[in-house]
C-alpha cells in the first residue's frame, strides 16, 4: 500500500485484544507499521485491564487516546473495551495479524493458554478454522500442570528439553491423568529431558491431530504463548513434519490484526462519507485526502 502523505501521516489506529489468560495491544501507523505494542496479564477486572493495558501502549507509543482515530477490541473479552469503535472476532484479527507478519500463510497454530486454534489464511483473510476449547490438553494449561508437578519455572522446561532425542511416551492427554503419569515416569527413574520432551510430543499430538483435519499446508505459522517455548516449536516441527515459522512476538497477532483491521476500517467509512469520530473530528479531511491517494 503506498505511503501516507504528510497530512495523513499522523493517522493512528489501534487493536486491543483481551483474552483469557493475557491482554494485548498495538498501535500502528497508516501503512499498517507497528509503533508500539504491549503485553500483559488479563487478571479479573477486564475493563480495568483494557484501561490500562490501552494507556501503556499509547505511552510507549507516544501518543494519546485522542490521537487514535479508530478502535478494534477483540478476544474473549472484548466486549468490555468501552473506547472501542468496534468489536471484531478473534479469528478474523488472529488471521489478519499473521498475514501481516507472514503474506504467504496458508495455516496458522495458535496454541494459549486455555485453548487451541487452527486456521486456514488466504492473503489475510480467515477462510476456515478448528479450535479446542473443551479441554486442557493441547493448551498452555496442560504446560502449567506440568511444570507444577516437576517444579519447574515455565521458561525453563523448553530449554531443558532440547537436551535429549528420545522423549517419554505420555500416554494420557487428560492433564490430571498426565500428571500422575509424569509422577510415575519420575519414580521409574526416568531422564528429566526425556520427560520434559514427551510432554511437548503429547501436546502437540493432539494439536496436529486437530491442524490435520484442516489438510495443513505450509507456509504455516506458530503463535500464541506457547509458540515462544523452544521445547513445543521443536515438538511441534517433529509432529508435524514442517518448519514453522515463529513471529519475534506470537502473543500479538490478535491485537496487530485488529489494529490493521481498525485502519482499513476507517478508511471504508471515509470513502462511504460514514465517518464519525469522538475523539478528533479534524481527521476527517486527512482521511479523505489519503482515501483519494490511495
Amino acid at each position: 500500500m503506498p505511503g501516507p502523505d504528510n497530512q495523513a501521516s499522523h493517522l493512528y489506529f489501534a487493536g486491543i485484544d483481551i483474552g483469557s489468560t493475557m491482554s494485548k495491544a498495538a498501535v500502528v501507523d497508516a501503512d499498517g507499521r507497528i509503533l508500539a505494542y504491549i503485553v500483559g496479564p488479563t487478571g479479573a477486572e477486564h475493563r480495568l485491564r483494557a484501561n490500562k493495558v490501552m494507556e501503556d501502549t499509547l505511552h510507549k507509543a507516544g501518543l494519546a487516546l485522542d490521537d487514535i482515530a479508530y478502535i478494534i477490541s477483540t478476544g474473549y473479552g472484548r466486549v468490555n473495551v468501552p473506547f472501542a469503535d468496534k468489536q471484531v472476532t478473534e479469528l478474523t484479527c488472529h488471521a489478519r495479524g499473521v498475514a501481516a507478519f507472514f503474506p504467504e500463510v496458508r495455516t496458522a497454530i495458535d496454541i494459549g493458554g486455555q485453548d487451541a486454534k487452527v486456521l486456514k489464511i488466504r492473503v489475510g483473510k480467515l477462510v476456515d478454522f478448528l479450535t479446542n476449547d473443551k479441554c486442557a490438553a493441547g493448551t498452555g494449561r496442560f504446560l502449567e500442570v506440568a511444570a507444577e508437578t516437576l517444579g519447574l519455572e515455565l521458561n525453563k522446561m523448553g530449554r531443558i528439553s532440547l537436551q535429549t532425542d528420545t522423549p517419554v511416551k505420555i500416554n494420557s492427554l487428560c492433564t490430571i491423568f498426565a500428571q500422575q503419569e509424569i509422577i510415575a515416569r519420575l519414580s521409574e527413574g526416568e531422564a528429566l529431558p526425556d520427560i520434559l520432551a514427551g510432554v511437548y510430543i503429547a501436546i502437540a499430538t493432539r494439536v496436529v491431530k486437530l491442524a490435520r483435519q484442516l489438510k495443513v499446508e505450509a507456509p504455516v505459522v506458530f503463535t500464541g504463548g506457547v509458540a515462544k517455548n523452544a521445547g513445543m516449536v521443536k515438538a511441534m516441527e517433529t509432529v508435524l513434519g514442517v518448519s514453522l515459522l515463529v513471529p519475534e512476538e506470537p502473543l500479538i497477532t490478535g491485537c496487530l490484526g485488529a489494529a490493521i483491521l481498525a485502519r482499513d476500517e476507517a478508511f471504508r467509512l471515509i470513502q462511504r462519507g460514514e465517518y464519525q469520530s469522538h475523539r478528533d473530528k479534524k481527521l476527517t479531511e486527512a482521511y479523505i485526502d489519503f482515501g483519494e491517494k490511495r
